[in-house]
């Protein structure tokens, strides 16, 4: 479910100057972020925003960063007009030339790298190396498109038919809805532009309602280069707001494709309404992602790689394990090195170059993870590491910071709750198999199917796990964690993870209309499969 802070405003106020930490305010004036007023939330073009007004706050330490005007109904019909309007314009824009428009891009993201990852740990709460990192995936993605551009081939296919010829030709498909979520505020985001810009679409971007300050910043660095190229801006339009800015989006038939990023229930509910209208969508859904330690496994690497992919982003990235399962040979090794490293973390502020555990994105995921725990004392798992809710010192105190947990459910029914439903925080359930076929079994007796890892050294372990009777998760790693994704292949996965297919591979083909095109360039006309339809 979205949460957001909402505002109503009265019909007079007057507002003194926000008064922001020196961490906060530093990072916000980098990005000439306002202050001491109100931010306008909507781009199509021209800023505005007259709608409800929702407040940004600081995961780590729970201050009030900004306030922002999100849109109001109409203004979320106006940006969709103009989105059309830039569209109908921009399909006509050579790709090679959309292509240098996306380098432009590119230099801009990567010439505020730094400001822009400090601000997604200031706002989504990930520590600072992961917002950097977020950002450069975003500058990856454009690098990838900018090749693309010159690249997006059709194909020719022979024809039975004598001096017939058939292509098959992608053109620029419309308006493309983006629907991100908090963990990622950057980099869904690019994945879904840099692609659909180079295809020569038109892009409306409704970020989550809870990172409305990172979406502001990116939209300003792509205004002014569609600014310095003469292009309409509405091109990369914005619009924040809360649910039923989101649902406005996603009725419209004026979007061709909407990329939605979040829960298996909202996606189900997205990924109907968008069917109804005959329109198409690219769902990114629940994790509930497994690792597999064989006891071949190469400890030095599986424990480390179990640790980021449980712990990083705090437990709250689509990827992160939330399940282990290990090989009875070697769980009692292994969950004593893991545990070592559970016990090293030290919750801190993530904007800290040393600091590895920052905090949960808000007081309801902090309840989560508090009822999850809960749940596994309800149901007499051992928990060995974790289960509390951290009190730090100011400015700290109003932070959202938990203990990463490992516990082990005395039930390997992967039917119960506490294995088939993910639970968006740093807890991890273990379980102990007797061989690699019942534990494929358990990765893939749940219905999400994102990310899936085995550690092993043997290569027939290898040819099972990435077989047909393997993992049937859309990512099945090999000594590399659930966590991690590159851009050059495709992301995404199966089942309710909603099967859809983001960044590299041929996920580009998506964002196009495709056309099967005859050509006939003889002297004849005759038909396909030896008809005969002549009356003489």
């Amino acid at each position: 479910m979205i949460i957001f802070k909402r505002v109503v405003q009265s019909p007079i106020h007057i507002r003194a100057k926000r008064c922001l930490s020196s961490r906060a305010s530093g990072i916000l004036s980098a990005l000439n972020i306002s202050l001491d007023k109100d931010i306008e939330g909507v781009y199509d073009g021209e800023w505005k925003g007259s709608g409800d007004i929702i407040e940004s706050s600081c995961p780590a330490t729970g201050e009030v960063l900004a306030r922002v005007k999100t849109a109001s109904p109409a203004e979320v019909l106006e940006a969709l007009a103009k989105t059309r309007e830039a569209y109908l314009h921009f399909r006509n824009v050579p790709a090679p030339r959309r292509g240098e428009v996306l380098r432009q891009i590119r230099e801009g993201l990567a010439s505020k790298r730094e400001e822009l990852g400090a601000l997604v740990t200031l706002e989504m709460g990930k520590i600072r190396t992961e917002g950097v990192g977020e950002v450069q995936e975003f500058i990856d993605i454009c690098d990838y498109a900018l090749g693309l551009s010159r690249m997006m081939n059709g194909r020719v296919i022979a024809s039975e038919r004598p001096g017939h010829s058939i292509l098959e030709v992608p053109n620029p498909l419309g308006v493309v809805g983006v629907l991100s979520a908090f963990n990622f505020p950057v980099a869904v985001y690019g994945w879904n532009l840099a692609l659909s810009l180079t295809a020569g679409n038109a892009t409306i971007w409704k970020p989550s309602p809870t990172t409305p300050l990172t979406s502001i910043a990116i939209t300003s660095i792509i205004a002014q280069v569609l600014k310095n190229n003469n292009l309409p801006g509405a091109i990369a339009g914005l619009v924040t707001g809360g649910q039923q800015v989101g649902e406005a989006v996603v009725r419209s038939t004026d979007v061709e494709l909407i990329s939605f990023t979040g829960s298996e229930r909202v996606g189900r509910i997205v990924g109907q309404t968008v069917v109804s209208r005959f329109g198409k969508s690219i769902l990114e859904l629940g994790g509930n992602n497994a690792s597999i330690v064989m006891p071949d496994a190469d400890l030095s690497l599986a424990v480390p790689g179990v640790f980021f992919g449980a712990v990083g982003t705090a437990g709250q990235r689509c990827t992160s394990t939330r399940r282990l399962f290990l090989h009875r040979q070697i769980a009692s090794d292994f969950l004593e090195r893991l545990q070592k490293l559970y016990g090293s973390l030290k919750p801190g502020d993530p904007l800290e170059h040393n600091t590895l555990l920052g905090p949960m994105h808000t007081r309801e995921a902090v309840n989560l993870y508090a009822n999850t725990v809960s749940h596994l004392r309800s149901i007499d798992a051992d928990i060995l590491s974790g289960g509390e809710i951290y009190s730090l010192p100011s400015p700290f105190d109003g932070g959202n910071f938990v203990r990463p947990t490992i516990a082990i459910p005395k039930s390997v029914n992967m039917k119960d709750r506490i294995w088939s439903t993910e639970t968006f925080a740093p807890i991890l359930n273990v379980a102990v198999f007797e061989d690699l076929e019942e534990a494929i079994g358990w990765n893939n007796a749940v219905p999400q199917g994102l990310s899936s890892s085995l550690w092993t050294r043997d290569m027939r372990n290898l040819g099972k796990w990435i077989g047909p009777s393997g993992s049937d998760a859309g990512i099945v790693n090999v000594n590399a964690g659930t966590s991690g994704a590159e851009i050059g292949a495709s992301f995404g996965g199966n089942k309710s993870t909603g099967w859809g297919r983001e960044a590299g591979g041929d996920s580009w083909s998506q964002y196009v209309r495709w056309s099967a095109c005859t050509i006939n360039f003889s002297n004849e006309a005759p038909l396909a499969q030896g008809v005969n339809f002549n009356n003489d």
